[in-house]
């Protein structure tokens, strides 16, 4: 019996995380377990006694996977944050708690519908619970929607069509459903006619899905070929981190960026637009003397440049009193500056640190990371044709954001990052896998500059055009499309997320008044 028991618990504690784990970017994605790798969940799900028994499974397979998925987050902290290594893997341990409650959540939904819910409400409660919570993950407490199971699909564009539809939340929901048609088609509990009423749900739902996904993909890449391009220059300086914000190393890190630019400026396609990644300015520009080179320089090439840079603004001079900023600018063909942008979604303690009056341990994380100031997404940043809503850092892995760029009229994305953080972690390629749903979701080429890489630019249809490996000096100029109008998840479908969230939230109660009035029945007819 213990030996059963403990295979049980291998399947949801072990298998489950490893198979995710595997199936999403950063190791071996694998991307094909994504349609099988929650069946072992479900199978140990639907052995729990109860509600909180099932929550309490889902939490501890959410603790294995988000450790998984999340260590790089100790040598951020340890090796820039300046935090003691324990203290830096408590903070990962509390990071990973937090993302297991939503999976938590998940679990006590499902043990609700597989008890008392029709296996057609099933069908949309379950992918609906998941997405939903999601979608809540995404903004709750400032927000971390850190690797859906969706973004798994990011190296397969013809799967990612849809995504123009619902945003990426519509492919795991399809991912999810699929685990959950496979599940009921190995059940014993189930009878023959509800798998063939879950297969032919499925078989529906893909079908319509392929055939839109064609009809599409050969729509969109004819009004690529056909948009007015711009080349673009990317750079990536491939700047240590360590040395990025010495006094003696900035005049360096100028030089470096010039020189790759200029290899750019002499080639054959001249590009109309140079991009820097973030920060790229290791010192604030306002009057600094360091300007005088860029500046000479984008005078002689007659070339713009959109760049990051701190930024500071005086709020009380006499009290010595700032607001910091972390920005992009727009520098003109005549070396001077434009429009501009300040990031408008903080890293939370890396940006900003939440509750640090109540977490005096943080002391040193709170001296790293400073205090800087939200700014708003507004007037996309214009260069010529080009009008670029801008993604700075990760800011990529938040749908909104790039929505309301194109909301206001932007025809290209582009994120400005700094990786280096990460290391030679799996962090760099999960980050670059989100970046590539902004461009299919929102029908508009995305160009990336990162510091040390992941670098590139994606078109429309979620295809790489070229991309950059990691931890190398790196400059490419290519012909961008500039697209026009508005995908249905800009203008409405962004909403499918949140009714997701209000129809899993009313189905699981639903179900839940339905388990306790059978389980009243049951008593009252006990005693009858």
């Amino acid at each position: 019996m213990t030996i059963v028991r403990d295979v049980r618990w291998f399947k949801g504690v072990v298998i489950f995380p490893l198979a995710a784990w595997c199936a999403l970017p950063g190791n071996f994605a694998f991307w094909p377990l994504l349609f099988i790798c929650l069946l072992p969940l479900f199978l140990w799900l639907s052995e729990a006694g109860d509600g909180k028994a099932a929550f309490l499974r889902g939490w501890l397979a959410g603790v294995v996977l988000y450790s998984l998925q999340l260590y790089w987050i100790v040598s951020v902290l340890t090796t820039f944050g300046g935090l003691p290594f324990i203290v830096s893997v408590l903070a990962l341990l509390l990071l990973v708690c937090y993302m297991s409650v939503y999976l938590g959540l998940f679990s006590f939904c499902f043990s609700r519908f597989k008890d008392t819910m029709p296996v057609p409400l099933s069908l949309v409660g379950v992918p609906a619970a998941w997405v939903g919570l999601d979608w809540l993950r995404s903004w709750f407490l400032g927000g971390f929607p850190w690797m859906d199971f969706g973004y798994g699909l990011w190296s397969v564009p013809e799967a990612l069509q849809t995504a123009d539809l619902f945003g990426h939340h519509v492919l795991t929901f399809m991912i999810v459903l699929v685990n959950l048609v496979i599940y009921i088609s190995v059940g014993r509990r189930f009878s023959g006619l509800q798998k063939i009423i879950s297969a032919g749900v499925l078989v529906i739902l893909l079908s319509g899905g392929l055939l839109y996904s064609r009809s599409r993909w050969t729509e969109v890449a004819q009004r690529v070929d056909n948009a007015a391009a711009a080349q673009i220059g990317i750079v990536q300086g491939n700047i240590e981190q360590v040395k990025k914000w010495s006094p003696e190393e900035r005049l360096k890190t100028v030089e470096s960026y010039l020189e790759l630019s200029g290899s750019l400026v002499a080639g054959e396609k001249k590009p109309d637009l140079l991009v820097w990644p973030e920060t790229a300015l290791p010192f604030y520009p306002r009057g600094n003397e360091l300007l005088r080179p860029i500046s000479s320089f984008l005078r002689q090439s007659a070339v713009t440049l959109l760049t990051g840079a701190p930024w500071y603004e005086v709020v009380d001079w006499e009290k010595r009193l700032f607001s910091y900023y972390n920005g992009a600018f727009m520098f003109s063909g005549l070396g001077v500056p434009g429009d501009s942008y300040f990031k408008s979604h903080l890293v939370p303690y890396g940006e900003y640190v939440p509750l640090k009056k109540y977490m005096p341990f943080l002391a040193p994380l709170v001296e790293a990371a400073g205090d800087f100031t939200p700014g708003i997404v507004g007037t996309p940043l214009a260069a010529g044709p080009v009008r670029a809503g801008v993604l700075i850092c990760y800011e990529s892995i938040f749908a909104d954001i790039g929505r309301r760029w194109v909301e206001n009229g932007a025809n290209l994305l582009v994120n400005l990052t700094n990786d280096a953080w990460y290391g030679k972690s799996s962090a760099p390629y999960q980050s670059w896998a989100m970046t590539v749903l902004r461009a299919v979701e929102t029908r508009r080429s995305l160009v990336r500059s990162a510091n040390t890489g992941i670098s590139g630019i994606i078109d429309p249809l979620g295809r790489v055009q070229s991309r950059s490996e990691l931890f190398v000096t790196w400059a490419e100029t290519v012909s961008v499309p500039l697209m026009a109008g508005k995908t249905h998840y800009v203008s409405r479908g962004f909403l499918f997320a949140p009714v997701c969230a209000a129809v899993g939230f009313l189905l699981c109660i639903g179900a839940h008044v339905m388990d306790q009035r059978r389980k009243k029945w049951y008593r009252d007819a006990w005693f009858r």
